[in-house]
């Protein structure tokens, strides 16, 4: 049954969370069809762009992201708190860079704002708490995100119809190990899917991102001439090995790439079977088995349900949602030792 977005995403349990996006029926609409021989591999880089655009303007931060050719995987936290520091000012600016909004707005963001009347300066503060909202909104997040791509495709295959399945998958990632295992799934997808023999030339990734490979991303194509001009982008979120700062990953990035590639190793179709003998110290640190990482790395959607976390974490989420099941609790004991982990700001 399918439950409202509003008990998947709530911020009082996580911040963090873990989108999939598919192609209406898992067509190769990102990449090359072998059916029609058509390649549109440059709509990754669409994808990709479009991502880091959209976190400039919201209060929503990526920690990892994955673009295959039939659908996209992100990482995302959503720092409510930033949003509720912008002035109403700020509210608007950010606002408007994706919509135009109503005439009100537009006065208020010109020289015509001295002319309005008391009334009308009450209508837009009001409008500019609605956009707030919105502008730590995971859902506005991808919605915006999914409309404007699919509207770009369609310019450039000059049809119309659906382009994305439905609405996006999430599963709330409620510890540091949920987010560990997330960003790790997330950035070996092409490892896993056979498209790379390792994370650092799996183009259109964080992880080949953060290790300065990434490609540069092909211009859109004449027929989306109507679509905006590139916008800034923002920035990766950084890592803290220490685990203090709110506004980025609690991770050494040396520890999380060693664990990437040792992962890697393990999961890619030409190379399964071989683990290296030394586990990253990462996992020890987390109370992690490693042995049922490497399987949780290859299964992670199907494992888990709208949550992951240690089998604590799943339990309260379940009293907390009124709920008697949550999927993934017996993947959560044989991958996460230990119950105790502390939640992930």
């Amino acid at each position: 049954m399918t439950r409202p977005r509003s008990t998947l995403i709530s911020l009082s349990d996580t911040a963090w969370y873990h989108c999939v996006s598919r192609c209406v029926r898992r067509a190769f609409l990102c990449g090359a069809d072998s059916v029609t021989g058509l390649d549109f591999n440059h709509r990754r880089g669409w994808i990709a762009t479009r991502i880091k655009e959209l976190a400039n303007v919201f209060a929503i931060d990526v920690a990892a992201y994955a673009v295959m050719s039939n659908h996209y995987h992100l990482v995302a936290h959503v720092d409510q708190q930033r949003a509720l520091a912008w002035s109403a000012d700020e509210v608007l600016a950010r606002w408007t860079q994706l919509f135009t909004g109503p005439l009100l707005v537009v006065r208020y963001l010109s020289p015509a704002r001295a002319q309005m009347d008391p009334a009308e300066l009450a209508a837009v503060l009001k409008l500019a708490e609605t956009y707030r909202a919105r502008l730590h909104d995971l859902s506005w997040f991808m919605r915006i995100l999914n409309e404007s791509l699919a509207r770009q495709a369609n310019a450039e295959d000059d049809c119309t119809g659906r382009f994305w399945e439905g609405r996006f998958k999430s599963q709330a990632l409620l510890d540091d190990r949920a987010l560990l295992a997330a960003m790790a799934y997330v950035d070996l997808n092409p490892v896993r899917a056979g498209m790379a023999p390792t994370p650092e030339v799996s183009d259109y990734t964080s992880i080949q991102e953060r290790l300065g490979r990434a490609p540069a991303v092909a211009p859109a194509a004449p027929a989306a001439a109507a679509v905006p001009a590139p916008a800034p982008q923002a920035p990766l979120m950084p890592f803290d090995a220490t685990g203090c700062t709110p506004w980025a990953v609690p991770f050494g990035f040396e520890d999380y790439v060693a664990l990437v590639e040792w992962t890697g190793h393990a999961v890619h179709p030409a190379k399964r079977g071989f683990i290296g003998p030394n586990e990253p110290a990462i996992l020890a640190r987390l109370e992690i088995d490693g042995d049922a990482f490497i399987s949780l790395s290859a299964h992670f959607l199907q494992e888990f349900g709208s949550a992951v976390g240690a089998p604590a974490q799943l339990t309260e989420l379940c009293e907390r949602r009124q709920t008697r099941f949550l999927r993934g609790m017996r993947a959560a004991r044989q991958v996460f030792r230990a119950c105790g982990q502390r939640a992930v700001a």
